[in-house]
């Protein structure tokens, strides 16, 4: 069984799944009603208008209606979208346990109830009313349900029978006259109020109340019983039929499943299926499969064969009894409600074997037999046609029954030999085994097969006459020929291996260990590389081998030959199948991955953009990509040709390459439109692309903006002013025109927006800086006609016209001010006359020159306006050609043919392949063999090592008047264009690099805590602030600029030795590899010493900060990580040694804890001391086996032999033949040396093989189920729990 969602809630008694959508409607115990989707896991909707358990319920097919029937005794229909109930039928006078509306909804708008009033109702929805009471059962009707096709109704009873009723006569009675059969039973509407009355238009006929009274008690004839199947001991709680053969399954509190079959004139038991151990509660027939699904209190779901009638499988759940089982109509999905919730699940995969094999040909098992479809064969207008090969033998204990999990699961195909064909067919039943199947390509000669063996996970080919499985028993890798017989064994280099896969070379795999992706080489026994995984499914090589795709459960890990990761995407749902673009021509191939999830069809590149293509109405699983045709299997395993449109995946492909010409091609001729694409265009700094194809014109404006295209966002400007857009909207427009021209100095554009925008202020301070005095006249005369005080009286001062200065502050009542102006700059008759007005007034004018400085000539200074140096049309610019990504006619000139031709001749290398790698860096020491090279491992100062062994703007419009009309107006003549800005390096950085230590640099501390969390789950950023601090402030320098000036910034380049690298830099950064050597040679050094405090702190610093550490190779990365699993396990030791401190009273719990150190991954040197310790703990608290243990292990360590240790080997000696003559433990303790564990890092307990557990997404300590979603108690910043990609270490 295959689970696939599963809910926890009060115990559900109804269930249903919609007939399109991935929901599931549960009805609980509890009175609510669920609306789930299984496919997220998510509830949608409640529904709690019920008084009491809900029993029923069911999805209409066409409408958005849910029915549903409770111990309330009404039956509620709702619809869903708007999220109430619609109506209530009232009736039945007990509990209700079944609802369903007719199957053959676009005809028949009935309701079938069933309930303990010992009746079942069929009700009009649409009229609201009853159409017939079906009397004849004589206890609670526990079940009843519409026959598919057939105008049939079967019903279950606790009187022990099973009743098939005939609804014929209802039938031809409601299609005859339309009318209903009963018009005064009550019902209620949307606000739940119940009406009682005898219809509608019709309770004026004096017989319609003696009808009724007639009908409820004794039915009608329009639906006749026509079997009744006696049998059953006991009562009856299910009923159900086959969906096309004259079938009926039943089940009853006699523990008995029943298979009926009927006639035309009778109906008859077929046979009796025996193995429920207490009331079977539901059966159903399984919608695609010969199978009966049944449940039952016993706390089991049961599987059997029709045909055989016997059980086959039986899934069992502790502690939770099970009451209704669901079958959807179209997909393989059953659901089941117990106590405690319910579960939606599948009896099989049902995804195809399948592999691709030589000359466009497809291998693929249907059924039990290998078929060849041959995609270059075209019959019947369908490309390809289907070859069968052979007849594959079944497996297992339930080889003969299909539908249940005995289908094969993995199928390779040798590509290695071209001459005949090998295919291995590999099952996961009993444990897996594999099948070798020899044939001839030509489709002549015999097929081979018989080979047969037992394996663990896909087997793969790794040479032209060899195979590779993996040993179930010793997870060695078994290698074998094309006789089945085992050449060499190796040892794989994890012990957790479970899974082989096409290493992409002869003699290469790639091992599937935890969440590790490993390239292993056979021959010479070398890890080539590794690569974080998690939940890998597959792994499907590109056509030339140059990249593979890492198939996860929910993301897509794209990397070349040598498993060098490229880029990883993710996705929110399952990610299905995966297939490259294998287009001969064109530059596609072995470039575009396109994946399959449950309803799309979805497209990676290696650059890490993605997209969607298309969406599907059912799965299906890619097997090939040619062109804009999807070659996929469906889940039927039929071959079907999809259409799907890559244009967009070539554009993405084709701008990352620089290939501009296709760009331009393809912006001309293919039909790329969408948000998405532009805002692709302009974060990938290619507005100019974009500005060809949008043709809203607000969106052209602003990439016009972007790209600095003066003339197409005056053209977008002015569009969006004649299409009437609001005033404050035409501001903020012509605003961002105005600040983008000013900003490339051309005024004459800034002029006319300030004009559009009716700033006056602004463009009067621009004739000032421009010199036109001309113009600042006439802005002189419209702040006059405009009764602006301020702006007359600035524009006066821009022109140095002291007398208007004067006027305008006489007229504005300034008096005091006009005669200070009049005094300071001679105009005598002014002042004079302005005294006078000051003196009429009553005012005077004495002391108001006492605190202006009068006795220099530059008090009196008048402020005239700048003499402009030279008058142009604009600021002078260079000229500049059009770039193809501008030049909109250069994509006619892109010939896509002669780009094929140039493609492959780069691509001709002649075969040499870099290898990985250089022999310099094979050559340097390692950093960690360099620490512990320089330690001094001697024993002069212990410390604390102790063994213990005692051995804006307001104003009014005036729009008659033209306040414009002085003004010139502007020239439209623009021959310069500005040059292209570059890219400032933080903007290159961030691009550059998923490193959270680049983005830090570029300032992008936002998205570098967003990196941290999506990859290692950090949550607790207070920890990495000084380390982050430092990053940032490491990637820039400051250097001293001119006198009066700001410091210059310059960033410091990582990649500038050669040259500058341009837009490919990369910041340097503060932490360094040795900055981590040092911190682990402090700890180790600290730790020898006994200072446990201090080496705690020296290894959660260079915990901190290997995430923010840039690696320069894969040597390095390798070293992070392993200097990650050594702070881990010495930091968790330390914590033992604090607990173990703690715990000194308890002798059971020191010595568990003791041993416990002794199992942390330490040095050598470190190793003993903790031997030393663990073994004194032990003799002194008497527990001697555990003593004798330790002396062991410690007499066993190479330091031992020498000199220096003599005095220890003597005293371990005589621990050993002491704890030998005693052989007893004091105290019984939580340790088994046997056995393999892990130490919870919370409670320090160990955690066995197959236990439960969980870790840290960081730095991978182990903790139990409690911890999910807390705070790593080692690493101190990640939360724990979290499936992520692991740490990023290059940049």
């Amino acid at each position: 069984m295959l689970t696939k969602f599963e809910s926890k809630s009060a115990r559900v008694k109804g269930l249903a799944f919609h007939p399109v959508r991935p929901w599931v409607c549960s009805t609980l115990h509890n009175g609510v009603i669920q609306l789930w989707d299984y496919r997220v896991g998510t509830v949608i909707d409640r529904f709690e208008e019920h008084d009491g358990p809900v029993r029923g319920v069911d999805f209409h097919l066409l409408q958005p209606l849910i029915v549903s029937g409770g111990d309330d005794y009404k039956i509620k229909v709702w619809d869903y979208k708007l999220r109430r109930c619609l109506f209530t039928l009232l009736g039945h006078l007990d509990y209700i346990r079944t609802v369903q509306f007719h199957p053959n909804a676009a005809q028949f708008s009935w309701i079938l109830s069933a309930s303990d009033d010992q009746t079942l109702r069929l009700w009009d929805f649409e009229k609201r009313t009853c159409l017939s009471v079906l009397t004849g059962h004589n206890h609670y009707v526990m079940s009843a349900s519409f026959h598919p096709t057939e105008d049939l109704i079967v019903s279950a009873s606790l009187d022990q029978t099973v009743r098939v009723w005939d609804t014929t006569g209802l039938r031809k009675k409601q299609n005859g006259d339309g009318q209903s059969g009963f018009d005064g039973v009550s019902f209620s509407l949307g606000n739940n109020s119940s009406a009682q009355g005898q219809g509608q238009g019709q309770g004026d006929r004096p017989s319609q109340g003696g009808l009724n009274v007639q009908a409820e008690l004794f039915g009608t004839n329009d639906v006749v019983v026509k079997y009744v199947l006696e049998g059953h001991d006991r009562g009856v709680n299910w009923a159900a039929f086959h969906p096309t053969l004259p079938l009926i399954a039943s089940a009853a509190d006699d523990r008995q499943v029943k298979l009926w079959r009927m006639s035309e004139t009778k109906a008859w038991e077929v046979d009796t299926l025996r193995g429920h151990a207490n009331n079977v509660s539901c059966c159903l027939f399984h919608p695609k499969q010969d199978l009966v699904v049944s449940d039952s209190e016993d706390r089991s779901i049961r599987v059997w064969d029709v045909s055989k009638r016997v059980g086959v499988q039986t899934f069992r759940r502790e502690g939770d009894r099970f009451w209704i089982l669901a079958a959807h109509r179209n997909q393989n999905l059953l659901a089941a409600g117990h106590d405690s919730g319910m579960i939606v699940f599948k009896l099989e995969r049902e995804r195809p074997a399948s592999a691709i094999g030589n000359a466009n040909k497809l291998f693929y098992v249907r059924g039990r037999e290998l078929f060849c479809h041959d995609y270059s064969r075209i019959s019947n207008g369908s490309v390809g046609v289907d070859v069968p090969i052979t007849s594959l033998r079944r497996v297992g204990q339930q080889a003969q029954t299909d539908g249940i999990g005995s289908a094969p699961r993995f199928l390779t195909f040798n590509q290695h030999n071209p001459t005949e064909g090998n295919v291995l067919v590999c099952s996961e039943v009993d444990g897996g085994c594999y099948e070798l199947v020899t044939f001839s390509l030509t489709g002549s000669g015999s097929v081979t097969d018989g080979k047969r063996g037992s394996c663990m996970g896909p087997a793969c080919f790794i040479g032209r006459n060899r195979f590779a499985v993996l040993d179930r028993s010793s997870r060695q890798i078994v290698i074998k020929n094309l006789n089945n017989e085992t050449t060499k064994r190796v040892q794989p280099p994890a012990p957790t291996v479970d899974g082989i896969f096409d290493g992409g070379a002869s003699g290469r795999l790639i091992l599937r260990a935890d969440d590790r992706a490993i390239l292993f080489e056979c021959q010479s026994r070398r890890v080539l590389n590794e690569i974080n995984a998690p939940k890998m499914k597959n792994v499907i090589w590109s056509p030339d081998g140059s990249k593979v795709a890492i198939l996860c459960k929910f993301g897509v890990i794209i990397a070349d030959r040598q498993l060098d990761q490229l880029c990883c995407i993710t996705d929110t749902v399952r990610i299905k199948s995966g297939a490259w673009d294998a287009t001969p021509t064109g530059g596609t191939a072995n470039e575009i991955f396109v994946y399959t999830t449950l309803h799309h069809v979805k497209y990676c590149l290696a650059t890490g953009d993605t997209g969607t293509i298309r969406t599907l109405d059912n799965p299906i699983y890619a097997q090939m990509v040619m062109k804009d045709s999807l070659f996929c299997l469906d889940r039927e395993a039929r071959a079907k040709v999809v259409a799907i449109d890559t244009t967009e995946a070539r554009f993405k492909l084709a701008l990352s390459k620089k290939q501009y010409g296709k760009v331009m091609h393809m912006v001309k001729h293919s039909r790329l439109c969408g948000r998405a694409i532009v805002g692709y265009l302009q974060s990938k700094g290619f507005p100019e692309v974009a500005l060809h194809f949008v043709r809203d014109p607000r969106t052209r404006f602003r990439l016009a903006l972007a790209c600095g295209n003066i003339d197409a966002a005056i053209e977008c400007a002015l569009t969006i002013e004649n299409q009437g857009e609001s005033k404050d909207g035409g501001r903020e427009i012509w605003g961002q025109l105005g600040g983008e021209a000013l900003r490339q100095g051309n005024h004459q554009v800034v002029e006319m927006s300030y004009q559009k925008t009716k700033d006056f202020d602004r463009l009067s301070f621009l004739y000032l800086i421009t010199g036109d005095t001309a113009k600042l006249q006439k802005m002189l005369k419209i702040s006059n006609m405009r009764g602006d005080i301020m702006g007359r009286y600035h524009n006066a001062l821009f022109l140095g016209d002291a007398a208007e200065r004067i006027k305008v502050l006489e007229e504005s009542g300034n008096l005091a001010l006009a005669f200070i102006s009049a005094k300071l700059h001679g105009l005598e008759e002014n002042a004079e006359r302005i005294q006078v007005a000051i003196e009429t007034n009553g005012g005077s004018v004495e002391g108001l020159l006492e605190n202006i400085d009068t006795s220099t000539k530059k008090a009196g200074c008048l402020l005239q306006p700048p003499t402009p140096i030279i008058k142009g049309a604009n600021w002078p610019t260079k000229d500049v050609e059009k770039t193809t990504l501008e030049n909109f006619e250069g994509g006619d000139e892109y010939d896509e043919d002669e780009a094929a031709k140039i493609d492959i001749d780069m691509t001709q290398d002649g075969g040499w392949d870099d290898g990985g790698g250089t022999f310099e860096e094979e050559a340097k020491t390692s950093g960690l063999d360099a620490a512990l090279d320089d330690l001094d491992l001697g024993d002069d100062d212990l410390g604390d090592w102790d063994d213990d062994l005692d051995l804006g703007d307001d104003m009014a419009d005036e729009p008659e008047v033209d306040e414009m009309a002085g003004l010139s107006n502007m020239e439209t003549d623009y021959g310069f264009s500005l040059p292209e800005a570059g890219r400032a390096p933080a903007a290159c950085w961030s691009t550059n690099s998923s490193h959270a230590a680049v983005h830090i640099a570029a300032g992008g501390t936002a998205k570098a805590m967003q990196l941290l969390n999506r990859q290692i789950a950090v949550s607790d950023f207070d920890v990495l602030k000084n380390a982050m601090i430092g990053s940032y402030l490491g990637s820039m320098m400051s250097m001293p600029g001119v006198p009066g000036s700001p410091s210059v910034t310059v960033p410091l380049l990582a990649n500038d030795t050669v040259g500058h690298p341009g837009s490919e830099s990369l910041p340097r950064t503060s932490l360094k590899m040795k900055n981590l050597v040092t911190g682990i040679r402090s700890g180790y050094r600290f730790f020898q010493g006994g200072k446990f405090n201090d080496s705690k702190a020296a290894f959660t610093s260079v915990l901190i900060d290997i995430p923010l550490v840039v690696t320069d190779n894969r040597g390095e990365a390798n070293e992070v990580k392993e200097m990650l699993e050594i702070c881990r396990e010495y930091i968790t030791a330390i914590r033992i040694k604090g607990v173990i401190s703690e715990n000194v009273t308890n002798p059971a719990r020191c010595t568990e804890l003791s041993a416990y150190f002794t199992h942390c991954n330490l040095q050598p040197a470190h190793l003993l001391l903790a031997l030393r310790a663990a073994m004194g703990t032990a003799f002194k608290f008497k527990n001697f086996i555990s003593a004798a243990s330790f002396a062991r292990r410690l007499l066993e360590l190479p330091d031992m032999s020498s000199e220096r240790n003599a005095d220890l080997r003597v005293k371990a000696t005589k621990v050993l033949q002491k704890s030998e003559l005693m052989a007893r433990n004091d105290h019984e303790l939580n340790y088994d040396e046997s056995s393999s564990f892990k130490i919870d890092c919370k409670n320090f307990t160990p955690i066995y093989s197959g236990g439960d557990s969980i870790k840290c997404s960081f730095c991978g300590s182990e903790y139990d189920s409690s911890m999910k979603n807390q705070v790593c108690l080692t690493c101190t910043f990640c939360t724990v729990g979290v499936k992520t990609i692991g740490l990023v270490t290059g940049s």
